[in-house]
């Protein structure tokens, strides 16, 4: 698993690689279509995207920003069930059409080519379905959803309706993390020894989150899936796949603490897992409820250290603003390097997985990331942590993860 960490935009061409789709690229006016030779039925279009957002809730502030001012995108609609969140976001799309429900969007007679779907985690497959069913292509939030049955119907639906399904995972395109990625890449730190993940979910600081995203967060937490191992668990279980590939086994350890009556967080959590080439990762999750954190978004504290033979490149920080050293340092040879001047404003990830997203519908230029298939490995790592301590914390293989042993935990 490897993508080009130069440039934080992901605009440049790459006829050589069009990810798992293949093929050769020719652009059309209207539609996709398919061949016999050629397995891959995406075409780019030759204009911008007709766009519609499907949820208008918080998380809308960051995913927009890949769309304002992008000459390859026209969002044309706005649904939501809220009219005043309707009112509000149609402000930055005068021109859009509004919709209580993607119903009544797909019946209206506006065209759509693509969908930014920004559901509760808890609608997904059925979200999901519903529009693959009516042709739109889609870039869903995560995570993508909670069991392998939901996994597969999306997969089949997507299959079915011959349309792209991408699961957004912006932590890819955080620049400090893309530069610790090609710092590991260009073997300065020799032989890599292993890695750690360290975050601290803090109760203080931070932007404000409405009561119906937690009332969500609480749904997806009374089916096992709790906020910090799941929720933003997808981000860091997506960074290791991103940086040292597919997985042998998994081994975790997952606690709880009530923070308030009847609710309970997920952590003090330590998950470790082998990859495939031999490589060890450990993630270590911990609370610190009365913690003031500065942040512009959620209050996380989080850091990734990779130890080579010679050295160690560590991200001192994302989502928050909790270590003040500059976002990347590189330790080699009795050599610390300090990096101050990469983009390590958070939301400026979700800007980049955004027009790489939609530069992706316009030139096919790959590899795209994460697809469906890709998405579904992140869900099989984070099942396998829940199989691993639901037994103890016995070694898990996430390949042999199968829905019976996802079930709610």
């Amino acid at each position: 698993m490897s993508r080009d960490v130069g440039t934080p935009h992901v605009t440049e061409s790459h006829p050589e690689s069009i990810g798992s789709f293949g093929g050769n690229i020719a652009h059309h006016s209207e539609d996709s279509f398919k061949t016999e030779a050629d397995p891959m039925t995406f075409v780019p279009y030759d204009r911008p995207i007709r766009a519609a957002f499907v949820g208008l809730g918080r998380i809308y502030d960051l995913n927009v920003r890949a769309y304002l001012d992008n000459p390859d995108v026209e969002v044309v609609a706005l649904v939501d069930p809220d009219p005043q969140r309707r009112a509000q976001r149609q402000a930055d799309w005068p021109e859009a059409q509004t919709f209580a429900t993607a119903a009544e969007l797909a019946s209206s007679g506006c065209a759509i080519d693509a969908a930014e779907v920004l559901l509760p985690a808890p609608l997904h497959a059925d979200g999901v379905c519903e529009m693959l069913g009516y042709g739109w292509h889609l870039n869903l939030q995560k995570p993508m959803c909670s069991d392998l049955d939901e996994a597969e119907r999306m997969l089949e639906a997507a299959r079915a309706n011959d349309r792209v399904l991408r699961v957004m995972e912006n932590y890819l395109f955080y620049e400090p993390l893309r530069k610790l990625k090609e710092t590991v890449e260009s073997g300065e730190l020799g032989a890599i020894s292993g890695y750690h993940m360290k975050m601290v979910g803090s109760g203080s600081g931070g932007w404000e989150v409405p009561t119906s995203s937690y009332e969500w967060q609480f749904a997806q937490m009374r089916r096992g899936r709790g906020i910090l191992v799941f929720d933003d668990g997808w981000h860091k279980f997506s960074t290791a796949l991103w940086l040292f590939g597919p997985l042998r086994e998994v081994r975790a350890w997952v606690g709880n603490t009530e923070v308030f009556k009847g609710i309970e967080i997920d952590a003090p959590t330590t998950i470790l897992w082998e990859h495939e080439n031999g490589i060890r990762g450990v993630w270590d999750i911990t609370l610190a409820p009365a913690m003031y954190l500065r942040s512009d978004y959620y209050t996380n504290d989080e850091r990734w250290e990779v130890t080579g033979h010679r050295g160690y490149t560590r991200v001192n920080r994302c989502t928050g603003r909790g270590i003040q050293q500059p976002s990347l340092e590189t330790y080699v040879d009795g050599e610390m390097r300090a990096f101050h001047a990469l983009d390590d404003d958070w939301a400026s990830s979700f800007r980049d997985s955004g027009r790489h997203w939609l530069r992706w519908l316009r030139t096919g230029e790959g590899p795209l990331w994460w697809s469906a298939e890709e998405a579904t490995d992140v869900l099989r790592f984070a099942l396998a942590a829940y199989a691993s301590s639901a037994a103890g914390g016995i070694g898990v293989d996430p390949s042999s993860i199968r829905s019976s042993d996802a079930s709610e935990n």
